[in-house]
């Protein structure tokens, strides 16, 4: 029988906040048993961190091996990640789940686009779009309870140096979205273009990333429906970059420069409507695993209060999920840090200690 003994600050959410707390047999509880402590861990305690936005199993060239996945994970896992809601890769990563050493995954299964319309190797691709609502509920029974659409991407044919245009119709988001709902799916999509949210909003959809072409207009449709967003502000970070690798497509690079130049200000405004910000890494393809801390100092940067930041990547995240947090008799899944990142946005990145499954992986 394993025991451990959690001294200090034990913060359960927003409203519960205790001193001790003790991990028996892989299960959190706030009775002290019978048994001695094997070990006492001292600190500010949080539930386990999420990142709602993560490619485990991708790499910039599409999917990865086995092994390669597994590390990602384990990358993810060292951070603090202890849950992931996976945001559509290539690999089959349903052998996660059987794997205790590495974070609970959600999976979205492939991402859903058009040929010549997304990152080559990373989607599955439907040459009639027609398509997207039987492939929506195909991926919707594979997955964990998410499917992930591209809603819009770089159109290279289009007059006047290409720019961000929607993948898909009113009509096929409409019925795609209806699909997966019909299946107990939950549906997510890629968004930089102004163009396709109200497409999107109209659907139905439950869930934006990026959005980063949101307008006031549509920032206020987003708040009033209720529709999360993650904000992956480590990606819009790279949007300068990947202007200068398109300027060939004029249009599309200055599109890419004006959102990156305002990514802060985008943030806040989305924020500051009460829209709820998910913290999502978007790590596979172009960036590393591991770097939840960075992500969540990107957000307080942009005006979030750490408060704020640490709620939403740890039990906001996963109330929103349907994933136990720290609450009597769940799976004891937490971090401990020495000091408060509620205070110092800073400490995220330094874990004292982290438990996963009842036992201490760091």
């Amino acid at each position: 029988m394993t025991v451990l003994h959690l001294r200090g600050r034990i913060v359960a959410d927003e409203e519960h906040e205790v001193g001790d707390a003790w991990v028996l047999d892989g299960r959190l509880t706030f009775d002290r048993p019978s048994v001695e402590p094997e070990a006492t861990l001292t600190g500010v305690v949080l539930p386990g961190l999420v990142d709602v936005h993560c490619h485990v199993g991708l790499s910039a060239a599409g999917a990865t091996d086995v092994p390669t996945a597994r590390a990602q994970a384990l990358a993810d896992r060292d951070s603090g990640v202890l849950l992931i809601r996976d945001a559509g890769s290539p690999l089959d990563t349903s052998w996660v789940a059987d794997e205790p050493e590495l974070p609970r995954l959600v999976r979205a299964g492939h991402h859903l686009a058009r040929p010549r319309r997304y990152l080559r190797d990373y989607a599955r691709e439907l040459a009639d779009p027609d398509e997207l609502p039987a492939a929506v509920a195909q991926e919707a029974a594979r997955g964990d309870g998410w499917v992930k659409l591209v809603a819009d991407w770089i159109d290279r044919d289009l007059p006047a140096g290409g720019d961000l245009t929607p993948l898909w119709t009113s009509r096929q988001l409409a019925e795609s979205v209806a699909a997966a709902h019909a299946g107990g799916a939950r549906v997510t999509a890629h968004t930089f273009a102004t163009e396709t949210l109200d497409d999107l909003l109209a659907a139905g959809v439950d869930c934006l990333e990026h959005a980063t072409g949101a307008d006031p207009a549509q920032i206020e449709a987003i708040a009033a429906a209720g529709i999360p967003v993650t904000a992956t502000l480590l990606q819009v970070a790279q949007f300068g970059v990947i202007a200068e690798a398109g300027t060939r497509f004029p249009a599309f690079a200055a599109r890419m420069r004006a959102m990156h130049a305002r990514r802060y200000d985008q943030v806040r405004d989305l924020h500051d409507a009460g829209v709820q910000i998910l913290v999502g890494t978007d790590a596979g393809g172009t960036i590393v695993h591991g770097r939840i801390a960075d992500e969540a100092a990107e957000l307080v940067a942009a005006g979030i209060p750490a408060a704020q930041v640490v709620a939403a990547a740890t039990w906001q995240a996963r109330r929103w999920l349907g994933v136990p947090g720290m609450v009597e008799g769940a799976s004891a899944d937490l971090v401990v840090y020495a000091t408060d990142p509620r205070t110092d946005i800073r400490a995220l990145a330094e874990p004292a200690a982290i438990v996963l499954r009842g036992v201490r992986v760091r």
